[in-house]
C-alpha cells in the first residue's frame, strides 16, 4: 500500500517505521470495513458517553456529524502504559533466511509487530517501554510517550534486524528475564510478550511461574506465542533425511522426519495445551502468532485488550 507522504517526510523515517506505517494503515482500513467501523476514531480520541454522566465534556461537533454522543477524553483518562517484551534468543531466529522465502522468521515477525504497535501507541499518546531478553535482559526501558523515546525504541528494534545472520547459540533464560522485567514494571501496564516460550534449561513450571509474576501490580498481559506453525507445530517436512541443528546449543541430529513426527507433534501439542491452560489460570491472554499469517492476529487482540482496560 503506498504511503501518503512526500519525499521530505520519507527521509525522516527509517525503513522499519515506513513498514510499520503501512501495516497500521492497512489494519485501520480493514477495521473500517469490519464490524469495528469507526472504532479507530473512538479509541484514539473519544469514548462513548455513559448515561448519567455530566454533559459538559460532550463533543457536540462530533455529535452533529455522527448522531452519537462522545465524551472528550483528557490525557490522564486516556494514557495507557504498555511494555513490549521481545525474546531475542537464538531459537527466535528460526527459520534461517534462505533468500527465497518471503515469510519472516520469528524475531523479524516480532520486531515488525512491535514497531506497528509502537506506532499505534504513539498515535494514541500512550506510553510505551521496551524489554528485550535472550540469555540476559539486554534492553529494559521505562514506558514513556515522547517522540524522542519512540525514536530510541525504534532504533533498538532496527539493531536486531541488522544482526539477523549472526544470532546463533545464544540460549534462552526466559525465567530469570521475565522475573527481572516483572520487578521493573511498577505502574499498572499492558504487558505484551513476543516469545516462542522455549527455555534452554528449565522445567515448564518455572516458566509458568515467571509468567504469573507478570500479573504483579494488576498488569494486563498478552502472550503472543510466536511460532512457525507449519514447521514447529505440525512438523511438515518432506519424507527425506534432514540434518536438524539446535540453534541454541549447536547440537546436530540426522534423521527422517517421519520417524519422529508422531511423538514430536504430541509433545509440542502437550506443551502448548499446558501453556494455554496456565495462561487461562493466570488470566493472561494467549494468542498463537503464526509467522505465516498476517499482523492482524497481533494488532486486533491488542486493540480489544486496550478497550477493556479503560
Amino acid at each position: 500500500m503506498p504511503l501518503n507522504v512526500n519525499q521530505r517526510e520519507i527521509q525522516q523515517f527509517s525503513q522499519l517505521e515506513l513498514l510499520a506505517s503501512q501495516v497500521v494503515e492497512g489494519f485501520i482500513t480493514g477495521l473500517h470495513k469490519s464490524p469495528f467501523h469507526g472504532f479507530s476514531v473512538e479509541f484514539a480520541e473519544h469514548r462513548l458517553y455513559n448515561k448519567g454522566e455530566p454533559t459538559k465534556h460532550i463533543d457536540w461537533k462530533l455529535f452533529g456529524r455522527t448522531d452519537k454522543l462522545f465524551v472528550k477524553r483528557y490525557e490522564e483518562e486516556t494514557n495507557l502504559r504498555c511494555q513490549l517484551v521481545i525474546d531475542d534468543s537464538s531459537s527466535m531466529y528460526f527459520p534461517v533466511p534462505d533468500g527465497k522465502s518471503k515469510t519472516p522468521n520469528k524475531i523479524t515477525f516480532s520486531i515488525y509487530c512491535a514497531a506497528a504497535l509502537m506506532l499505534l501507541l504513539k498515535k494514541q499518546r500512550d506510553a510505551v517501554g521496551l524489554s528485550i531478553f535472550g540469555d540476559t535482559v539486554e534492553v529494559n526501558t521505562a514506558a514513556k510517550s515522547s517522540s524522542l523515546h519512540h525514536k530510541l525504541l525504534m532504533t533498538e528494534l532496527e539493531k536486531r534486524l541488522e544482526q539477523l545472520p549472526q544470532q546463533t547459540q545464544r540460549k534462552t533464560m526466559a525465567v530469570e528475564a521475565l522475573h527481572e522485567i516483572a520487578e521493573s514494571i511498577h505502574k499498572r501496564s499492558l504487558v505484551m510478550i513476543f516469545s516462542d516460550m522455549f527455555d534452554s534449561r528449565t522445567n515448564p513450571e518455572d516458566l509458568f511461574s515467571a509468567l504469573q509474576h507478570l500479573k504483579h501490580n494488576k498488569h494486563e498481559v498478552i502472550l503472543f506465542h510466536v511460532v512457525d506453525k507449519r514447521m514447529e507445530m505440525d512438523f511438515e517436512f518432506e519424507n527425506r533425511p534432514y540434518r536438524f541443528v539446535d540453534m541454541e546449543t549447536g547440537e546436530e541430529l540426522k534423521l527422517n522426519p517421519s520417524e519422529v513426527k508422531g511423538n514430536y507433534v504430541k509433545a509440542i501439542q502437550d506443551f502448548k495445551t499446558n501453556l494455554k491452560l496456565h495462561c487461562g489460570q493466570y488470566r493472561i491472554d494467549y494468542v498463537e502468532a503464526d509467522i505465516n499469517e498476517g499482523f492482524e492476529q497481533v494488532l486486533l487482540p491488542y486493540l480489544l485488550k486496550r478497550t477493556r482496560m479503560k
